[in-house]
């Protein structure tokens, strides 16, 4: 397999280098790498475009595993690793956030997330999958702030069955179009660039709102 200069990070980040390197371990390691970016805290690994790079490399044959299976076995490392990083955030969170030398883990962090499930609801949960770094800190923060954990799981899975699943699925749909295999560094940045757009739009949003506020 030959591999474009990519403009993602280093290049033991690159998706298509790890699952080369993973060799018939790549549905496995692809799933570790998920279950550590969404419960670990490492928000800096590949979630989106190594769930496209997957589903990709299966259309390709470079992946030895049935689509159903990866699908299957990715949604579940998402899961759980959800499942990980709010039960850390519920059990050792509270000490964290009362250090008051913690510059990283802040109670003013906690609160803004709880009034964010409050105003945005359950679909926050859903919708925090589709954004880097956000799904893997709204994990232990939700556990920080008490959410209710049968609601938090429940809509979690759905989070997880729609992007782990969703994401794969896209790139094995699109993993024949000549185009994508042939600007496949250019698709995996576009992902990634339309994955924040969600962060960008609500940024914008409440930046309006307040200037409204204060004219």
């Amino acid at each position: 397999m030959t591999f474009a200069p990519h403009a993602l990070g280093p290049s033991w980040l690159d998706p298509q280098t790890l699952l080369d390197q993973l060799g018939n371990g790549a549905l496995w390691g692809a799933a570790a790498i998920v279950f550590v970016e969404c419960g670990l805290f490492l928000f800096f690994l590949p979630g989106d475009s190594l769930l496209f790079t997957v589903g990709l490399l299966i259309g390709q044959g470079s992946v030895k595993a049935p689509l159903w299976l990866a699908c299957l076995v990715l949604t579940v490392a998402a899961f759980a690793g959800n499942v990980v990083g709010y039960e850390i955030g519920r059990f050792a969170g509270p000490a964290i956030f009362r250090r008051p030398d913690s510059r990283i883990f802040r109670q003013e962090y906690v609160d803004k997330t709880v009034a964010f499930f409050d105003k945005y609801g359950t679909r926050a949960i859903v919708l925090a999958r589709f954004v880097p770094i956000v799904r893997t800190f709204i994990t232990v923060t939700a556990g920080v702030g008490q959410m209710d954990r049968r609601k938090f799981f429940t809509y979690s899975g759905i989070g997880a069955v729609l992007w782990a699943t969703g994401v794969t699925l896209l790139g094995r749909l699109l993993g024949g179009v000549d185009f994508v295999k042939n600007n496949l560094e250019a698709m995996l940045l576009a992902i990634v660039l339309v994955s924040v757009l969600p962060v960008v739009f609500e940024f914008a949003r409440e930046h309006l709102k307040r200037r409204r506020t204060a004219a």
